[in-house]
C-alpha cells in the first residue's frame, strides 16, 4: 500500500503530461523553452529573492513561536536551498523536509524543527488560499459563478470545524492539534499575512512575465486571476514541479478562451523562470557539502 501511495503521485503527474503533449504537441513545450530570454531571467531573479525573503521572514516568525532560534540571513539560505531542491526532486516537499531536519538538528529539537516548517507552509498556504478566493471573486475568470459557493463552503467547513472540535471536549486530538497551531503562530499572524501576501503576489508577477514572453497580450485584470489558480495549483504533488502546473495553466486558458497551448507554454516558461529565479539553492547546497574551515589552534605556552 505504501509503495502504491508512493509511485501514484509521480504516475499521475506523468500522466498529465502525456496527455497534454498528445492533445497539444510539442510545440507549446519547446516554444515556452525558447522563448526565455535575457530580461525574463533577470525579472526573475529580482521576484525570487523577494518572495523568497518573505517567505525566509515567516519561517523566522513562526520558529521564534516555537522557542527556535533562526536567524533571517540563515532562513534566506535555507529557503533557497529548499525551493531549489522542491523544483528539482519528485514531490515538490523535499527540500521542506530537508530544512526542517536541519534547522531540527541544528537547534536540537527535530521534532519543533518539521513542525516550524510545517506551520509555516500551512499558514502560508491558508493565507494564500484567502486571497485567491477574494481575486477570483472580484474579477472575472472560468469558475467566477462558482466561487460564492466555494465561500461559503470554505466558510461552513470552518464553523463545523470549529464546532466539532468543542462538542469534543477539550482532552480531544483536534482540539489538541488546534490549541497547539493556535498557541505557536498567534503572535505572529500579522507578519504571516504581509509576508505571505508579498510571496503570493510576487509568484502572480513570475507567472504575468512568463505570460509576456510567451506572447500572450491578454489585459493583467484577465490574466491576474488565471495566475492565481495556476500557482495555487502548484501546491499539489508534483515531479520536479511539473504536472499540475502545466494541468491547471493549459486548462484556465482554454476555459478563458486564451487557447490551451498558451497555457501550456505559458506554464513552461514559469517553470524555467522559477528555476532560474530559486538557483541560488544550488550555490548553497553545494556549500554545505564543502568542509568548514577549521579555527587555527591557540598557541599553547612553553
Amino acid at each position: 500500500m505504501s509503495s502504491i501511495r508512493r509511485w501514484s503521485g509521480p504516475v499521475a503527474t506523468l500522466a498529465v503530461l502525456v496527455v497534454l503533449i498528445w492533445r497539444l504537441g510539442t510545440g507549446p513545450f519547446i516554444g515556452g523553452l525558447e522563448a526565455v530570454d535575457g530580461r525574463a531571467l533577470l525579472a526573475a531573479g529580482a521576484i525570487g529573492f523577494v518572495t523568497t525573503l518573505c517567505c525566509a521572514w515567516r519561517w523566522t516568525v513562526v520558529a521564534r513561536g516555537l522557542g527556535l532560534h533562526l536567524p533571517l540571513r540563515a532562513a534566506v539560505a535555507a529557503y533557497y536551498r529548499a525551493l531549489f531542491l522542491n523544483l528539482t526532486l519528485p514531490t515538490g516537499i523535499a527540500g521542506d523536509v530537508h530544512r526542517g531536519l536541519s534547522h531540527g538538528r541544528d537547534a536540537h529539537d527535530v521534532g519543533r524543527g518539521l513542525r516550524a516548517v510545517g506551520w509555516e507552509r500551512g499558514a502560508g498556504q491558508v493565507v494564500q488560499v484567502v486571497l485567491t478566493v477574494a481575486v477570483l471573486l472580484i474579477l472575472p475568470s472560468p469558475v467566477r459563478s462558482s466561487m460564492p459557493f466555494i465561500a461559503l463552503a470554505a466558510v461552513a467547513l470552518a464553523l463545523a470545524a470549529v464546532l466539532l472540535g468543542r462538542l469534543r471536549g477539550r482532552g480531544s486530538r483536534w482540539t489538541r492539534i488546534r490549541n497547539a497551531v493556535v498557541t505557536d503562530i498567534r503572535a505572529g499572524v500579522p507578519t504571516i499575512v504581509l509576508t505571505t501576501t508579498v510571496a503570493v503576489v510576487g509568484y502572480a508577477v513570475l507567472f504575468l512575465v512568463a505570460a509576456r514572453t510567451v506572447g500572450v497580450t491578454a489585459p493583467i485584470s484577465r490574466l491576474l486571476p488565471l495566475a492565481l489558480l495556476a500557482v495555487l495549483a502548484m501546491v499539489l504533488p508534483s515531479v520536479a514541479g511539473w504536472g499540475p502546473r502545466e494541468g491547471a495553466t493549459a486548462w484556465v486558458f482554454a476555459a478563458a478562451g486564451l487557447g490551451a497551448a498558451q497555457g501550456a507554454a505559458t506554464a513552461v516558461a514559469y517553470g524555467v523562470l522559477a528555476l532560474a529565479a530559486f538557483l541560488p539553492g544550488a550555490l548553497v547546497l553545494v556549500a554545505g557539502w564543502l568542509p568548514r574551515a577549521r579555527l587555527p589552534e591557540e598557541a599553547t605556552d612553553g
